[in-house]
């Protein structure tokens, strides 16, 4: 998929700077056995574990030494939502430990975590790598991924390991489509503007040519990748009066693309004759910037660009000089590189430029699927079973 795209480059993931101590606590628990929860901490200390809410109880009549002595060890590298930690704590044949913070892992101490594990439930923002898995060391079994992209896992070397992988595809389609149809219409009508218009004054009286943008009636939709989420996006679209819809990709698909009467075009057809360009495909050498100088020169200098896949899927710096220029009207991003983007970034400049914080997959209900769906991809491919949602390598 998109990536959303739940869906990053290498440099946006793990290895960057630890953040302050007191909002990098790391948490751990050995299900069962209750370790109790450390008390608040001054910013000034090292962080301390702290237990992850489980079952601590013992049943009437049973002993504690009739627990298991050799638990499978997991690390979580990050806080995930309630409905996955509780599945994690649920375990009773799995010690759990958890980098209790919203921010990601410094890479030593993932290192750390990793080492002697026999799972690693980790997110799109972990550069699992040969380094890290040579940390972790040869019982590491699974990795179960809280994202629909993995091109963060280093997948030839965990295939050559015979580590199995999961990951979260389908729970997140229409939630990313429903966010990229919102950075569209954001971007096309220039919401960002005109709510700083309001703000800031510039809103002297009803003016018939100020603050126009573009609408999607009779208009061509091109879509790069007709994926789930790329046909999640025109499904949407469609009831806009979109006149015509174009698609590209590795090749055609005319069965999903029947529902939109879609047609299949090549990448340079595609710029030149859509009104609005969505990016929904996945990350691969081959998409790898695929939306560069070429791509943007052949688009209509009143067309909008709209990325909700993979940063790396656009040449950023040749976006910019495009929108710059008035090359092209427009741009929505949900995704960049690196990300977070810095905030002296040239894009971050312009006004036709909305810029999101990978926002893709972000309501309460999916998170919380998201995360079920990984501690249930992580926890059956410890004790051997067939994952709900696992990779094929």
């Amino acid at each position: 998929m998109s990536g959303h795209c739940d869906c990053h480059s290498p440099s946006t993931r793990s290895h960057s700077p630890a953040a302050t101590a007191h909002s990098r606590r790391r948490s751990h628990t050995r299900l069962r056995t209750s370790r109790g929860v450390s008390p608040a901490h001054s910013s000034l200390a090292p962080p301390r574990p702290r237990s992850i809410p489980g079952s601590d109880s013992v049943q009437p009549g049973v002993s504690r030494r009739m627990r298991p002595v050799l638990l499978m060890k997991v690390f979580v590298t990050r806080r995930i939502p309630p409905e996955g930690r509780a599945a994690l704590a649920r375990a009773a044949d799995c010690e759990v430990e958890q980098w209790d913070s919203d921010e990601p892992i410094p890479v030593k101490e993932l290192e750390r975590g990793v080492a002697g594990a026999h799972g690693l439930l980790c997110l799109l923002s972990d550069l699992v790598d040969k380094r890290i898995l040579d940390a972790a060391g040869a019982n590491l079994k699974v990795i179960s991924t809280l994202s629909v992209g993995v091109d963060h896992l280093a997948l030839d070397e965990i295939k050559k390991r015979g580590i199995r992988v999961g990951y979260t595809p389908d729970v997140l389609t229409d939630t990313t489509a429903e966010l990229a149809v919102s950075l569209l219409l954001t971007t096309c009508r220039r919401l960002p503007e005109a709510i700083e218009e309001v703000k800031n004054g510039g809103w002297t009286s009803w003016k018939p040519l100020w603050l126009c943008g573009y609408g999607l009636t009779q208009s061509t939709v091109g879509i790069v990748g007709l994926g789930r989420i790329g046909q999640a996006i025109a499904r949407r679209l469609k009831p806009f009066g979109v006149q015509r819809f174009l698609y590209t990709g590795r090749q055609p698909r005319p069965e999903e693309a029947a529902e939109f009467q879609a047609e299949f075009v090549s990448t340079p057809e595609l710029a030149a004759q859509s009104d609005f360009i969505v990016v929904a495909c996945s990350l691969t050498p081959a998409t790898k910037g695929l939306c560069n100088k070429d791509f943007f020169q052949k688009m209509k200098e009143t067309a909008v660009f709209v990325n909700i896949s993979r940063g790396d899927v656009v040449n950023q710096d040749d976006l910019y000089q495009a929108l710059a220029s008035g090359q092209i009207a427009a741009a929505g991003l949900d995704v960049t590189t690196p990300e977070p983007l810095p905030t002296n970034h040239p894009l971050l400049t312009l006004k036709n430029c909305v810029i999101l914080p990978h926002i893709g997959s972000a309501t309460h209900r999916t998170r919380n699927t998201m995360s079920m769906l990984a501690a249930n991809n992580l926890l059956a491919g410890l004790r051997g079973e067939p994952m709900p949602s696992e990779l094929m390598l």
